[in-house]
């Protein structure tokens, strides 16, 4: 079913809201990644943290938006198979914004550190879980390949739709239609 009906501004909100912020706590991550252990890298983490549970409490929003108002159809007729990978990359991308922060959360109570957003107290310190620990952190560093080939998908296609199907795909997100 195609729909070249314009998107509300919640959907276009929360799809760039959660993707900027995504690529940000990302980028965030690989660069405390290689910097030393010391106060800079702690305070990076502790951002990382906070910002990781954000993204969780945006794309639990943009995911019930989305049951309520329901996937978005395509701009243009598209081949079975590209229907199926889009879906797909949208599937994994959704999975992934929630994933990516409940792993780290896990990382975090496992360890026997709480969980907070920027000084609030979400998850009091506890006991360390080495199981869970463990768990998160397969989870966390595992994704981050995926992730970035579905990210990098994602974009392909967008553009693919833009610039060679001339279907108004990327104007439709950014809220203009033409």
């Amino acid at each position: 079913m195609l729909n070249n009906k314009p998107l509300s501004w919640q959907t276009i909100s929360l799809h760039w809201l959660t993707g900027l912020m995504f690529i940000g706590v990302f980028v965030l991550g690989l660069y405390m990644a290689d910097l030393p252990r010391g106060p800079e890298k702690f305070e990076l983490i502790g951002i990382h943290k906070s910002l990781g549970a954000l993204i969780l409490l945006v794309a639990i929003a943009r995911i019930a938006w989305r049951l309520k108002e329901g996937a978005i159809s395509p701009a243009s007729p598209v081949a079975p198979w590209q229907d199926k990978l889009a879906k797909s990359v949208h599937g994994i991308l959704m999975l992934a914004t929630l994933l990516m922060p409940l792993s780290g959360i896990a990382m975090s109570v496992g360890g026997g550190r709480g969980v907070d957003i920027f000084g609030w107290q979400l998850i009091g310190q506890g006991d360390k879980i080495a199981w869970l620990q463990e768990l998160g952190g397969a989870i966390h560093g595992f994704s981050v390949n995926i992730i970035i080939a579905v990210f990098v998908l994602h974009v392909v296609g967008a553009l693919k739709h833009q610039v060679v199907d001339k279907d108004n795909t990327i104007s439709r997100m950014l809220g203009r239609m033409s």
